[in-house]
C-alpha cells in the first residue's frame, strides 16, 4: 500500500476518535438534560458545563467528514449516498440542538423551555445514534455493487450491526457524560453522576464492546487483538475508578478505552475503508478509493501546520474552563422586559 493513503486512513481514524472523545460527553450531557436533572437550576448547570466547548467539539465531525471527502472521495461518495436518509436526520438534529443551546435561555415561559430541552436532549440522542450507525456500516459493510453504488432501497443500511453501532455510541456518550459531570461539578449532581456511572457502567459499554469484538473476530489481526485487550483493560480500570470515586482517573480511563476501541476497529478493517456485503471484490480500499498522490501531499502539508494549532487552542480552552461548577454558580433567572 502507498504510504500517503495509509497515513490518511490513520488520520481519519484519529479524527473520529477525537470527535467521539470530545463530543461524546457533551452529547451525553444533552441526553441527560431531561431525565437526570431534577430542577431548572440543575438543567442550567448541565448546559453550562459544556457551554464553552460544545461548538468547538463539533468541528471534529466536520473535519472528519471533510478529510474523508478530500482524501477518499470514492469512500465518501458511496457511504454518504447510501446513508442519505439517516444523515439528513442527523443534520436536522444538529441544527435543532445548536439552536436549542442558544434559544433555551431566552425562553419566556416554562413550556417554551421544555420544548427547547426536548430539542436539545432529543437532538443529542439522534446525533449519537446516527454517528454510531455511520461508523458501524463503515466497518461491517453495505450492499455495494462493482460501481460502489448501494443496492436495495433507502433503508438497506438498517442492519443489526448498524443498530448495534448506534447503541454503542449512545451508551458510551452517556457513560462519558456521567464521568464528566462527576469530574466537572460538585454537590448533588456530582454524587448522583458518580453513583449512576458505577451502577450502569457495564450496561452502557456492553454494545461498544460487542461491536468491536464482532469486527475484530472477522479479521483477527495481531494489532487489532492487542488494541481490543487494551480496551478491555481500560474499561475494567474505569469501572474500578468509578466505584472508588476517582473521577479524573475514571474519565481518562474511559478515554483510553475509546481510543483503543477505535484503533481495534480501524486496524481490523484495514485496508478496506468500506466493505461490500455483496462481494468482497467490490470492497473499497485505501488503494482504490483514495485521491491522487498530489492531493494527499498538499493535504498532509496543511494538516502538519493546522492540526497542532487546533489541538493547542482546544487544550487551552479546556484548561481555562477547568474549574468545578455547582448550582450556586448559576444565577436566578431574570424576567424578560418587553419594550412596546
Amino acid at each position: 500500500m502507498d504510504f500517503l493513503p495509509t497515513l490518511w486512513f490513520v488520520i481519519i481514524a484519529v479524527l473520529w476518535a477525537g470527535y467521539l472523545f470530545l463530543e461524546g460527553f457533551d452529547l451525553g450531557v444533552g441526553m441527560l438534560l431531561g431525565p437526570f436533572a431534577r430542577r431548572e437550576k440543575q438543567r442550567r448547570l448541565l448546559i453550562n458545563t459544556v457551554g464553552p466547548v460544545w461548538d468547538g467539539n463539533e468541528v471534529w465531525l466536520i473535519t472528519a467528514a471533510g478529510a474523508t471527502f478530500a482524501a477518499f472521495p470514492h469512500w465518501y461518495a458511496s457511504l454518504f449516498a447510501a446513508m442519505y436518509v439517516p444523515l439528513v436526520v442527523v443534520l436536522l438534529a444538529l441544527i435543532f440542538r445548536a439552536v436549542a443551546f442558544e434559544y433555551r435561555g431566552k425562553a419566556e415561559t416554562a413550556a417554551a423551555r421544555r420544548l427547547w430541552t426536548i430539542a436539545l436532549s432529543g437532538g443529542s440522542l439522534v446525533i449519537a445514534f446516527g454517528v454510531g450507525v455511520l461508523l458501524a456500516v463503515t466497518t461491517t459493510g453495505l450492499p455495494l455493487n462493482a460501481n460502489g453504488d448501494r443496492v436495495g432501497g433507502p433503508f438497506a443500511w438498517l442492519t443489526w450491526p448498524a443498530v448495534l453501532g448506534g447503541l454503542a455510541v449512545v451508551g458510551f456518550c452517556l457513560a462519558q457524560a456521567l464521568a464528566f459531570l462527576a469530574l466537572k461539578t460538585d454537590g448533588d449532581v456530582r454524587v448522583r453522576s458518580a453513583r449512576l456511572l458505577a451502577r450502569w457502567f457495564p450496561v452502557l459499554l456492553a454494545p461498544l464492546v460487542a461491536w468491536v469484538a464482532v469486527v475484530v473476530a472477522g479479521s483477527p489481526r495481531t494489532g487489532a487483538v492487542a488494541a481490543l485487550a487494551v480496551a478491555a483493560a481500560a474499561a475494567a480500570a474505569a469501572w474500578a475508578f468509578a466505584a472508588r470515586r476517582a473521577e479524573g482517573r475514571a474519565f481518562l480511563s474511559l478515554g483510553v478505552f475509546l481510543l483503543a476501541s477505535v484503533a481495534a476497529l480501524f486496524t481490523a478493517a484495514y485496508p478496506v475503508v468500506l466493505p461490500s456485503t455483496i462481494d468482497p471484490a467490490f470492497d473499497l480500499t485505501v488503494a482504490n478509493a483514495s485521491s491522487s498522490a498530489y492531493t494527499l501531499q498538499v493535504m498532509s502539508i496543511v494538516a502538519a501546520f493546522g492540526l497542532p494549532l487546533v489541538l493547542g487552542y482546544q487544550a487551552w480552552t479546556y484548561w481555562v474552563f477547568r474549574r468545578r461548577m455547582t448550582e450556586d454558580h448559576i444565577p436566578d433567572a431574570h424576567a424578560v422586559t418587553r419594550i412596546v
